[in-house]
């Protein structure tokens, strides 16, 4: 019984939850096409949508033009959209793939470490929603579109 328990408190601890919403949001700090790189801590004092994505993902695909209208209207006013690709080819999918789409938003090249921090994100696309304090205020698995990013920047600004 013993040993079951002890294996029972491993698997616990070893597995990583989803950045809840109301904790601090995970610090991050990954590189855009030309090497800037964009970090949580640079980004404090914006709403932050930090949207875990691929070049491959048809839903992903589909919430593309709403963010791009929505980043247009919003980016004067202290938000930040930060697309995070999980892209395994990089840059080499990933830059044609912005050009191709003409997304206005800035897209860094994420992996294994921010998706862990993130509570091993599984599923794309997943938006984290970060207020001006750093603190998550909402997580969405699943494609988001215009009306519902709006509510959440009026929310939150």
């Amino acid at each position: 019984m013993k040993t079951a328990f002890t294996i029972l408190a491993f698997l616990f601890l070893a597995t990583t939850l989803p950045a809840q919403v109301g904790d601090p949001a995970p610090e991050f700090s990954l590189k855009d096409k030309d090497g800037n790189t964009w970090s949580l801590e640079s980004l404090k004092g914006k709403v932050i949508v930090l949207n875990f994505w691929a070049t491959w993902c048809p839903p992903c695909r589909a919430e593309i033009p709403d963010f791009k209208k929505v980043y247009s209207q919003y980016r004067d006013k202290n938000v930040e959209i930060l697309g995070v690709s999980l892209d395994h080819k990089g840059w080499k999918v990933i830059e044609p793939f912005v050009e191709q789409w003409e997304i206005n938003y800035p897209v860094v090249l994420g992996g294994a470490a921010i998706a862990r921090d993130y509570g091993n994100v599984r599923s794309i696309p997943t938006t984290f929603i970060i207020d001006r304090d750093g603190k998550v205020v909402d997580r969405h698995v699943g494609a988001m579109n215009e009306d519902m990013l709006v509510k959440l920047f009026e929310k939150y600004l």
